[in-house]
C-alpha cells in the first residue's frame, strides 16, 4: 500500500513539473471609430456648426437647447444657448461655476482661449483630466448678443483610462465643431 502511495505521489510531481506555467499577457482592448463625415447643424436658431455623421441631434428642454448624441459611446454633449441681454459677465460667471465644480473630481483642468474675429466667435475651451462627471465644456459667444455652452457627459461613472479613446475621438470633434461655428444673426 505504501509503495502504490508513493508511486502514485511521485507520479504526480513528475506529471506537474512538465509544464511551466506562464502568467497571460496584459490584453487591451482596442476601440475604434469610424473617421467622421460632418454636416451641416442647421435648425431654426442663432447659430450653425458642423458636427459628426456619427452622433445624432436631438431637441433638449428649451428653444434651441440639444442633446447631441453618440449612441455607440454612451455619450452626450448638452449644448444650450442664451440670448445676451445685459448679462453677459453672469452668463461666463456661471459656464464657469459649471466647470469649477469639478474640481473635487478632476486631477487638472486645462482651459484654452480661441477666438475667430472673422465670424465673431469668441470662447473658452475646457478639458478636465481625472474622474470628473464632465471631461470636455466650452462656451462661445460674440460678447454682445449670443451665448452657447456645452459639457460632454457619459451614461456611466467616470473611469478616465476606459474613456480616453472615446473623450479622444469627441474632442475632435468638438474642435471641428468650433473651427466651423458661425452665428446667423
Amino acid at each position: 500500500m505504501i509503495r502504490k502511495v508513493i508511486f502514485i505521489f511521485t507520479s504526480l510531481l513528475l506529471i506537474s513539473c512538465e509544464k511551466e506555467t506562464q502568467p497571460k499577457p496584459y490584453g487591451e482592448l482596442r476601440l475604434e471609430y469610424p473617421i467622421p463625415k460632418y454636416q451641416k447643424f442647421e435648425k431654426n436658431c442663432s447659430y450653425t456648426f458642423e458636427y459628426s455623421d456619427f452622433a445624432t441631434i436631438a431637441d433638449a428642454k428649451k428653444p434651441c437647447w440639444y442633446y447631441m448624441n453618440y449612441p455607440k459611446m454612451k455619450a452626450k454633449i448638452f449644448l444650450t444657448y442664451y440670448p445676451v441681454q445685459g448679462d453677459f459677465a453672469d452668463h461666463v460667471k456661471e459656464a464657469e461655476k459649471m466647470v469649477y465644480e469639478h474640481t473635487i473630481k478632476a486631477s487638472s483642468i486645462d482651459a484654452k482661449s480661441f477666438q475667430y474675429p472673422e465670424r465673431k466667435v469668441y470662447g473658452n475651451f475646457y478639458e478636465l483630466k481625472g474622474q470628473s462627471a464632465s471631461n470636455l465644456q466650452f462656451y462661445a459667444t460674440d460678447s454682445t448678443k449670443h451665448f452657447v455652452t456645452a459639457y460632454l457627459y457619459f451614461d456611466t461613472r467616470p473611469k478616465p483610462d476606459s474613456l480616453a479613446p472615446a473623450v479622444n475621438y469627441i474632442k475632435k470633434d468638438i474642435m471641428h465643431m468650433l473651427d466651423t461655428f458661425e452665428w446667423k444673426n
